[in-house]
């Protein structure tokens, strides 16, 4: 390669490098804006409204248990004598009772039973929340991250136009160049800036979209997001499929409703049986008209027993229909709900998959070989062997396969955190090998 072929890479390590500072521009945050993707996480995590609403949900679950295990208030009585009743051991004025209604066995024990699965049910669609929370972070964060890669190379390959056009000019005047030439380079730079602007004024929407996850007004700034350190995750299929079946919350919900439903069959069940009530009576007597009469003024203490007749059995067998159809339909959507993610998680997979291939097939293969043919190309060029539009061409190409590799790493992780946010567990932190992007 001649002397002049050496300039392509200098001038790609100087645009990395101003490229950089450019992009790290000095924007106005606060010293608690996030940078890195666990403070992204953690700032979620303790601001976002949906998990909070969602945390409130499952308290609220929790606080129903002791609710069911409580038996009826206990029912007080009193009645005044407007006229009193003269008795042989004096007249009544006042009587008081208390009453305390049991409902019949095992009706507590089936009402607090579904209060519990319950309050499960509502924990595991807090954490569904929470992972579906990070699952956005994650997504944005990568999104937000690939912008700024994105950026940096249409920066990058500005300032390659702007030589090849230096380059062009030098050789017009030399008279080794027509002119075409130099006009060819102008219009390509004029549609790589606008690339360069079409990027930049994504950033606003990005990071509103940041912005509503983390419960920040949409207009507040936000740093560019530090790179972070990616594991080398190898993904098995039937692990995947294993892990989503055992750990995903949404399905360990649908188990808790379930089993409340069945529950709820259980009570419905109890409405067959009576109420029994247990309590006391004391009426208050004064003392006879008449002297010496043996227990004069005693108060009589009467032990009282009730029950209801549950005579209305139609309706209780509709009841308990209702509830076993209640329990059939949680059945149903439960096993729609895994065929359904089973199926996303099938083509998440397929997705990680691919993007992990084309990473490694441009970060490997094309997007060297592709730096290579410009500096190969402009080499050409100055020899006079090729046009310049073939130079041009080179560039795009160098353009192309630099923004698809970083797409692809930026869907590959992507993907990650979809099948982690699936499958409710850290995929990542099954393999501890790490590799450098």
């Amino acid at each position: 390669m001649t002397k002049v072929a050496t300039i392509v890479p200098v001038l790609l390590l100087m645009a990395i490098v101003t490229g950089s500072s450019r992009g790290a521009e000095s924007i106005p945050v606060d010293v608690n804006t996030p940078a890195t993707l666990s403070e992204y996480l953690g700032y979620a995590a303790l601001n976002n409204p949906g998990l909070k609403a969602a945390f409130e949900a499952w308290q609220g679950a929790v606080e129903q248990v002791p609710q069911a295990e409580a038996l009826p208030d206990p029912r007080f009585t009193y009645g005044y004598f407007v006229e009193e009743v003269e008795t042989r051991v004096g007249p009544q004025r006042q009587r008081a009772g208390i009453m305390q209604v049991f409902p019949w066995f095992g009706t507590i024990e089936a009402r607090s039973d579904a209060a519990a699965a319950e309050a499960r049910a509502a924990a595991r669609r807090f954490e569904t929340a929470r992972l579906q929370l990070f699952y956005q972070v994650k997504d944005a964060f990568y999104e937000y991250l690939y912008l700024h890669r994105a950026i940096q190379i249409a920066r990058e390959n500005v300032e390659l136009i702007q030589h090849f056009e230096e380059v062009a000019r030098a050789k017009y005047i030399a008279s080794a160049a027509r002119h075409p030439d130099i006009i060819r380079a102008q219009v390509q730079l004029a549609i790589l800036e606008d690339r360069l602007r079409e990027l930049q004024e994504l950033r606003v929407p990005i990071v509103a979209r940041l912005n509503a996850v983390l419960n920040r007004p949409a207009d507040t700034p936000l740093p560019w997001p530090s790179s972070p350190e990616m594991p080398s995750v190898d993904v098995e299929r039937g692990e995947v499929f294993d892990l989503l079946k055992r750990r995903n919350p949404q399905l360990e919900a649908k188990e808790f409703d379930l089993g409340a439903a069945m529950s709820r069959t259980e009570l419905a069940k109890r409405r067959f049986y009576p109420e029994i009530g247990v309590g006391v009576d004391w009426i208050d007597t004064d003392e006879a008209l008449m002297a010496g009469v043996p227990d004069s003024g005693k108060d009589p203490v009467i032990l009282m027993f009730s029950m209801n007749l549950p005579i209305w059995r139609k309706s209780y067998g509709a009841a308990e229909q209702q509830a076993r159809a209640a329990a059939r339909r949680v059945r149903h959507e439960r096993d729609d709900l895994e065929n359904t993610l089973i199926a996303r998680a099938s083509r998440v997979l397929y997705d990680f998959e691919d993007s992990g291939r084309k990473l490694s097939l441009y970060s490997d293969v094309l997007v060297p070989k592709a730096e290579e043919l410009v500096g190969a190309s402009e080499s050409a060029y100055m020899a006079g062997t090729i046009d310049f539009l073939s130079l041009i061409d080179a560039q795009q190409t160098f353009l192309q396969y630099q923004l698809q590799r970083e797409r692809a790493w930026a869907t590959q992780n992507q993907r990650l955190a979809e099948l982690e946010m699936l499958v409710g567990a850290d995929l990542a932190a099954a393999n501890p090998t790490q590799h450098e992007n």
